[in-house]
Parts: C-alpha cells; structure tokens; sequence
C-alpha cells in the first residue's frame, strides 16, 4: 500500500456517508486510483497533493479497459475526493470534458421478474426467502430487503426506509397498499423481530453468499428484475394501463391527459424505488 492509497482509505473511513456498500466501494476506489496513479508514474504523497493532472491521468488509463458507465462511478468517487479536501476544481465539472460519453439507456425491454411465485418457493433458507418477498412486493433493492428491520420500518401505512439502508443514503417511504404486502412484512417481522433480515449470527458478507447460493439454486439469481416487475405492476396501479415495456402503448401514442397521468406515475414509482431521476425509471417502465 502506497502512501496516497492509505491517506485516502483513512479519508474514506473518517467520513461514513453513504450505505456500507458505498463505502466498500470508495475504499476500492480509493486503491484503484492510488495505484493507477502511482504505475502512470507520480509519487504522491496525501490527498492533498491531488492536482488535474492526476486525475487526466488515471482516466487515460481507465479508457483502455473501462465502459463509461464505470468510469462515471470512478469519476464519483474522485468527485467526492475533490469536495472532501476542499479541491473540488480537480476534477472537471462535466464526463464530457474528459472524454466521457452520455450514458445511454435501453429502454421498452422489459427485465421484469413476472410469475416468481414458484421459484421463490423453491428457497429453503426462510431469511431468504421472506427477502425475496420484501423485494417483489415493495421493489426494493437487494441490500435493502437484506438490512430493513421490518418491526422498525412498518408505519402502519408505508414502510420507511432508512438512509443507511439505501444506495446512494436517500431514505424513503413506500406505501404499504395491498393485502399481500401487508401479509409479507407480518411474516417478516414474525422472523426478524427487532432484527434485521440478516441472522442474528450472520454477518452481512456470510448471509449475501447464503443468499446468492439459494437464488442461483432456485433459477433467479438476477433478483433486480423483481424491481422491475414491481415498477410496472405500479404503473399500471396508478395509471390503468400496462408500460411499454409490459407491451402498453408507447408515450408518443399517449393523448396529453395521457401524457400527465403517465408523467405522474413516473414520478411517483421514482421515489417508491429511491431514484432520483425519472430517465433511470424509464428502464424498468419503456418510453
């Protein structure tokens, strides 16, 4: 471990926002451009001494191996860097002065999960299981269903989600509507009491490899598309049709009454999911 690479790991570790996931991930980060740095030839010493040249530098060499939707995610990290040590002129402002093309988005493909009843069944461990649950009927990610202590989380109403267990640290509120949803979370809090989703003796890493061994074994191992089943299932909830990737009508086609009630659907599933953009939601729904 190179100098830069341990002042920035401790930089990482002295501030903690963001889910413990993220900060997995600045603490890769924070490795991979120390010894990007580093191999491109600078001997810096702390992260103060970050300068633009630095950060060209490692992007150069991020280009020959990386998509640009990885380099985003580096370029967040560097970005977050800059506004932790006060710099934050190192890094340009926009991915475009680097090189750095405009994400784009496959849309009217659905990735929905649809008829998971079954598979899920197949799970044998039930910490597992009732997490699956939790994420068909609530479109949660992963790590949420995971981490959400179901007796704290029930409001009666909706079920809150706190910052720690969230991407991104964006806590939110999903409404419990249906009795199905209110049937999953008694049987979860029945399981979990005043814990998490995780067993008791199990550490998130131990119980996230139980979890992937049991969802390959049952044949859905790509649970995110259970999101996706969620969001469209919502869409046609809140606007009486079926998305376009569900094979509704597409947008273009919509009359303008159309247009605002799908507009507000959109914005609605895109808080329920912990978005913060509506073009990303535009993956789960088509356009």
């Amino acid at each position: 471990m190179n100098d830069l690479e341990y002042r920035l790991i401790r930089l990482v570790r002295r501030n903690r926002d963001g889910s413990k996931a993220t900060q997995a991930d600045r603490r890769r980060m924070a490795s991979l451009f120390s010894r990007t740095v580093h191999k491109a030839g600078f001997a810096i010493q702390n992260e103060r001494s970050i300068k633009p040249k630095h950060i060209l530098a490692a992007v150069e060499a991020w280009k020959k191996t990386a998509c640009d939707a990885t380099l985003k995610n580096r370029l967040a990290f560097l970005r977050w860097t800059a506004e932790k040590i006060d710099k934050p002129n190192i890094v340009p402002r926009t991915n475009a002065e680097l090189g750095i093309g405009k994400r784009a988005y496959k849309t009217n493909v659905s990735k929905a999960i649809n008829g998971s009843e079954a598979k899920i069944a197949l799970v044998k461990d039930p910490h597992t299981q009732i997490s699956l649950k939790l994420q068909q009927q609530f479109g949660l990610r992963r790590e949420e269903a995971l981490k959400m202590q179901p007796a704290w989380a029930d409001r009666g109403c909706y079920l809150q989600l706190k910052s720690s267990w969230c991407k991104g640290g964006r806590e939110r509120q999903i409404p419990i509507r249906t009795p199905l949803q209110r049937a999953v979370l008694d049987e979860a809090k029945r399981l979990a009491g005043n814990n998490s989703m995780i067993p008791p003796h199990k550490s998130y890493r131990e119980h996230l490899a139980k979890w992937q061994y049991e969802t390959t074994k049952a044949g859905i191992s790509r649970t995110h598309g259970l999101r996706h089943a969620y969001a469209q299932y919502r869409y046609e909830e809140l606007t009486g049709w079926r998305s376009p990737a569900a094979g509704g009508p597409l947008c273009a086609t919509l009359t303008e009454q159309q247009q605002e009630t799908d507009l507000r659907a959109r914005m609605r599933i895109t808080q329920e999911l912990g978005h913060s953009r509506i073009d990303i939601t535009n993956v789960y729904l088509g356009r």
